[in-house]
Formats: C-alpha cells, structure tokens, sequence
C-alpha cells in the first residue's frame, strides 16, 4: 500500500520542471471541481519576473555609466553591379 510519506518522499526526486503539473495533479484530487483557483501559476509567474528585472538591473544596468553606442557606418567599396 503507498502511503502519505511514501508520496512525501517520492516528491523530493521530481525535477523541478514538473512541479506545476505535479501540483495540478494533486489538486484535483483535493478540489476536483475547483480547478480555476489554483494561484501556484501566477505565484511563480510574478517570482519569473522579478528574476528578470534583477538580471536586466545586474547586466544591462552595468552599461549605464559607458552605455553602447553604434560607431560610424564607414565607407566601402563600389562593386560590379552583377543585374
């Protein structure tokens, strides 16, 4: 017979790209028809963009005392027109 520790313990080997559908799985059992409130998604979605704007800060902020700047597009060489 599986047990609540035995789940318990399996838990800890799952990858966390499966997580979510996990979570999804076992509130379906809790809350067979109550599916919409699940709020786990836009939890991680907010926590997704605040990584973001701290990797934008930690990179592109770096820049903001030497920002880039496109040098002279220069001249080159008239070719044979091949038409």
């Amino acid at each position: 017979m599986i047990s609540k520790e035995l789940l318990k313990r399996e838990i800890d080997n799952v990858q966390d790209e499966y997580l979510i559908p996990l979570y999804k799985i076992i509130k379906t059992f809790e809350y067979p028809d109550d599916l919409d409130n699940i709020e786990f998604e836009e939890e991680e979605e907010d926590q997704g963009k605040k990584e973001w704007l701290k990797f934008i800060d930690k990179f592109a902020g770096c820049l903001s005392d030497t920002p880039i700047e496109r040098g002279e597009q220069g001249n080159f060489e008239t070719r044979e027109d091949c038409r």
